[in-house]
């Protein structure tokens, strides 16, 4: 969710629905050295409670370091990554990187837990690969060293994001009598339908939505009103999605200045007109716009056109 779940996105999510929502990854060597892409991601604000900063590293004291930074700008808890698979981030021995050594895992743990008096959380993946799935060792030795609820992902490092995410290790996880912290479950999560199979089937204490939400942060409340009443809330029609991405670009632009905030709405456009017909002609206009001026001239004529 790097460079996605900004402070813009978050809101509208907030407004869909999520109950508790997490920034961006955020490097622990990054704020150390006052790195202003790192600290820009510890923007956050009170409508946004509760929020959870999360950070990634593989080096002890850069973790405690940057937990102490966190803990400035008072979120309502600390996240740590040990899940995310890009190259970028394992080849420095973060992220998912960390799976292959359970060891480290804990001792860059057990300094955050150390380093803070906020909650610590962490979200991980089933192991490196099929061969050494780690999770039931891994979850018992993070909840000793002190972590306040875990979230799995419940596929490998190896698998990335293909294939289909084994909530089976998660159900286990969850029954496993020495385990009393929180377990949520994560992945594959892309309708209210499966959260409420998955939910009821895994017995996972919550659910962590991420990819499924990009372009559609209507998922929220979907689920929620699936979850009381068994039944769908209406589809958002066009003007309901026009109106969503135009905020959407009014806050990226307040947030990260008008043109660097429209050239990175880019990669939302086609995940908000998902499964609208016609749309394809009008991304090449939208992926041109670079003020909100131009934006709500694309806007007028598509709705213009729907309405005729």
């Amino acid at each position: 969710m790097e460079d996605v779940s900004d402070p813009p996105f978050r809101k509208l999510c907030k407004m869909h629905g999520a109950d508790l929502m997490f920034s961006e990854f955020i490097s622990s060597e990054g704020l150390i050295r006052d790195a202003m892409k790192s600290r820009k991601k510890l923007d956050i604000f009170d409508y946004e409670r509760p929020i959870g900063i999360q950070i990634f590293g593989g080096d002890e004291e850069a973790m405690a370091m940057s937990a102490r930074i966190v803990e400035t700008v008072n979120p309502d808890l600390v996240d740590i990554n040990f899940g995310c698979p890009v190259k970028k981030v394992v080849c420095k021995g973060a992220g998912a990187g960390v799976l292959k050594d359970v060891d480290l895992m804990v001792r860059l743990t057990k300094a955050v837990v150390k380093s803070t008096h906020l909650p610590v959380t962490v979200k991980t993946r089933l192991g490196w690969d099929s061969h050494s799935i780690n999770i039931d060792e891994t979850a018992e030795r993070l909840q000793d060293a002190g972590i306040k609820a875990l979230t799995i992902h419940a596929r490998t490092r190896a698998q990335m994001y293909k294939g289909e995410a084994d909530w089976e290790h998660i159900s286990r996880i969850k029954n496993n009598p020495n385990i009393e912290i929180p377990i949520f479950g994560n992945g594959d999560i892309s309708s209210p339908e499966k959260a409420l199979e998955y939910r009821e089937k895994y017995d996972c204490d919550g659910i962590m939505i991420g990819r499924a939400a990009i372009g559609y942060p209507w998922i929220f409340n979907e689920i929620k009103y699936f979850f009381k009443t068994g039944k769908h809330l209406p589809k958002p029609n066009l003007e309901e999605r026009l109106f969503a991405i135009r905020q959407h670009a009014e806050w990226s632009a307040e947030w990260k200045g008008e043109k660097l905030g429209l050239i990175e709405m880019r990669q939302h456009y086609a995940n908000y007109f998902r499964e609208i017909p016609h749309f394809k002609e009008f991304r090449k206009r939208f992926l041109e716009v670079v003020t909100l001026q131009e934006m709500d001239g694309v806007i007028e004529e598509l709705a213009h056109l729907k309405m005729n």
